[in-house]
């Protein structure tokens, strides 16, 4: 169940930074609303977790 892609912010482990990454809202196993998306510096997945769905 992946939505449009929006901009959103989160935490990159790989560069220790927040960043703002182009991310799709998808349902986690444990039903947690999670943004996904590519770190734009390093290319690394980069999840924001939003809420319950």
């Amino acid at each position: 169940m992946a939505e449009t892609a929006e901009k959103y912010n989160g935490y990159c482990v790989k560069c220790k930074e927040k960043r703002d990454f182009q991310g799709n809202v998808e349902i986690s196993k444990t039903g947690m609303r999670m943004a996904k998306g590519p770190c734009p510096v390093c290319g690394t997945t980069v999840n924001r977790i939003l809420g319950k769905a």
